[in-house]
């Protein structure tokens, strides 16, 4: 029975030790500050947040044109960076110029996508992968710790203490491992947003705040309204955990419809359903697969199978195997395994 106790009590302090070590690495990074208004709406709600950004900007100066029912006509053929490129490229491909297809295909763009990838990078964010090992392992351990419990009755009192030690230890992890923005990230919007407290441009408010600052009430109702669009065939699955929050919801969620790569230039495509924030938490959903060596932030989205690659083109679907190539754009399906891109 003592053997019994210390071999219990060595191997929740051990996996408690690691666990913490893990969480720590894996929301780490050198931090630093944020480049451009992109990335601060990455931080504070996603690529959907990023796309609301641009689609602000372009409507704003008149080089778009977002009328009822959500549909979107370019005034100016005008970029002035790459996500408001990717707006173009998507919206010369969509048919009839929706103002929801267009907004779930710019998310699923890789100028979007590698923003979290350098924000990851930069240790702003925390991969996907990383958090759903260590995610995992803390509930596990919290689990086990709390079943110990009434079983471990004939040497309760010499386990005991270590086990209400790792039940905390695990739960506290997996909510941390569970997050997103990492606290250089949460610095870095914060300060971002004192330094700019008194811009009034609309997009800027969208990035910092949220569409419900928006000043435009007409493009604000569209826009919200779109934020709780997801593409036709596109079912969410049950048990995804992708934001029922509105895009206003507040500072700091983590992104959502985010497929990290490897790092910047690498990103992958992420998926439908995004209110422009979300809740903390990982998992897939909206029909989409993960491969092997792919991650797949909260919301939904495609990560990559082993050796596979992307390109894109409008309509088409992919099918899996490693090492092969694929193609996808709004509208497209995967098949298990595959990896996606985006088209551009």
């Amino acid at each position: 029975m003592n053997t019994l106790a210390v071999l219990m009590d060595l191997g929740i302090v051990v996996s408690s030790v690691l666990l913490i070590v893990g969480v720590t690495r894996a929301r780490g990074g050198s931090g630093g500050s944020v480049h451009d208004l992109f990335e601060v709406a990455f931080l504070n709600g996603g690529p959907g947040r990023v796309v609301d950004t641009a689609l602000t900007a372009m409507q704003t100066d008149g080089r778009l044109a977002i009328g009822g029912p959500g549909i979107v006509a370019v005034q100016q053929v005008d970029a002035r960076d790459p996500v408001e490129r990717a707006v173009l490229q998507e919206h010369a491909m969509a048919p009839t110029g929706a103002l929801h297809t267009l907004r779930h295909a710019v998310m699923r763009h890789p100028a979007v996508q590698e923003i979290g990838d350098g924000l990851a990078a930069r240790g702003l964010l925390t991969a996907p992968a990383a958090n759903r090992t260590w995610g995992r392992w803390g509930v596990a351990q919290g689990l086990v710790c709390l079943l110990a419990i009434p079983v471990s009755v004939p040497i309760i009192f010499k386990v005991l203490p270590a086990l209400l030690v790792g039940i905390p230890i695990g739960f506290v992890c997996a909510g941390l491992a569970r997050g997103r923005v990492t606290r250089a990230g949460r610095q870095a919007a914060e300060a971002y947003r004192t330094a700019h407290a008194y811009n009034p441009h609309p997009a800027h408010l969208v990035a910092t705040h949220g569409l419900r600052a928006l000043p435009d009430p007409v493009l604000r109702a569209q826009l919200m309204a779109t934020a709780r669009m997801r593409p036709a065939g596109r079912p969410l699955l049950s048990g995804s955990r992708s934001s029922s929050s509105s895009d206003s919801s507040g500072m700091f969620v983590a992104p959502a419809v985010w497929c990290a790569g490897t790092g910047p230039g690498r990103g992958s495509c992420g998926s439908s359903h995004d209110g422009g924030s979300s809740s903390g938490g990982g998992g897939c959903s909206s029909g989409s697969s993960c491969g092997s060596g792919s991650s797949c932030s909260s919301g939904s989205g495609c990560g990559g199978s082993s050796g596979s690659s992307c390109s894109s083109s409008s309509g088409s679907s992919c099918s899996s195997s490693s090492g092969s190539s694929c193609s996808s754009s709004s509208g497209s399906s995967c098949g298990g395994g595959s990896s996606c891109g985006s088209s551009s």
